[in-house]
């Protein structure tokens, strides 16, 4: 069985990772899965958004800890150096994720906890039901963070808030999740399905690759200085203005009417 599954509808690709028994606890198999899907998506002009979910009842709770553990058996540098790969194993996806260029959003129910986490956060919006609940958790097993949530969570919320989320490991719910900036949109537990398709729908329907410049700019803000942030953007903007969506949304504006995006 596949540890990921991936289904297209209508320009949205939508991946579930697939370990519903282990509460899609992130296997070196999803690991490898959803690193080669994200490459075939990000060049396909077909798909639009893409939502990341988990089978079941929950999201993900984090990594594959049981399959830790004839790993911790081995001497102390052998440890290291396994671990070392592991992670870094990780980071091919991360870079996928931010480089994708259309909007990824990861719809959340139940535990996203650890990994979970900082898949979540790699995502561009995020979307719970009522009866999610978050937990960075690392240090419940004694390590520090990966998947890119140092980076991203201090980003989000500050650093001492975020220093609050790691050094306790406390378990928090989908509210303060976003009143604390980390998710987009809590709603009705049985709403999470449909609230996600209308969310994807409409990013679908956008104009794309108005949407990947923009995931490009503000990625990218995070890091630049104000002169060359300020020469990005007349760079994406004079691109963009180049394209059929800035002409359609120009027309559309003047003939006061809704636009109709291609992607183009």
């Amino acid at each position: 069985m596949s540890h990921l599954e991936v289904s297209h509808d209508n320009g949205i690709a939508t991946l579930t990772m697939n370990r519903p028994e282990a509460r899609n606890a992130l296997s070196m198999e999803m690991r490898s899965e959803l690193c080669s899907v994200l490459h075939d998506i990000e060049r396909d002009a077909s798909v639009r958004c893409v939502v990341l979910k988990g089978a079941g009842d929950h999201f993900m709770a984090g990594g594959d800890v049981k399959g830790m553990g004839e790993s911790i058996k081995k001497p102390p540098e052998e440890i290291r150096k396994e671990f070392m790969l592991r992670i870094h194993d990780l980071h091919p996806i991360m870079f996928a994720m931010r480089r994708m260029p259309k909007p990824i959003i990861a719809s959340c129910q139940g535990a996203a906890a650890g990994a979970g986490v900082s898949m979540a956060l790699a995502c561009d919006l995020v979307i719970a039901s009522e009866d999610a609940f978050f937990t960075l958790a690392y240090c419940k097993i004694g390590t520090s963070p990966d998947g890119s949530s140092s980076f991203h969570l201090p980003r989000a919320v500050g650093i001492k808030k975020a220093m609050e989320i790691a050094l306790l490991g406390d378990r928090f719910d989908a509210q303060a999740a976003k009143d604390m900036g980390m998710i987009n949109f809590v709603v009705k537990t049985e709403d999470l399905v449909d609230e996600t398709k209308k969310l994807a729908t409409r990013l679908a329907n956008g104009p794309t690759h108005v949407y990947g410049n923009t995931k490009a700019l503000f990625y990218r803000s995070l890091e630049s200085e104000f002169e060359s942030q300020l020469q990005a953007e007349a760079e994406y903007f004079s691109d963009c203005a180049s394209r059929n969506d800035f002409k359609e949304g120009v027309n559309a504006f003047i003939e006061k009417r809704t636009p109709n995006f291609t992607g183009s």
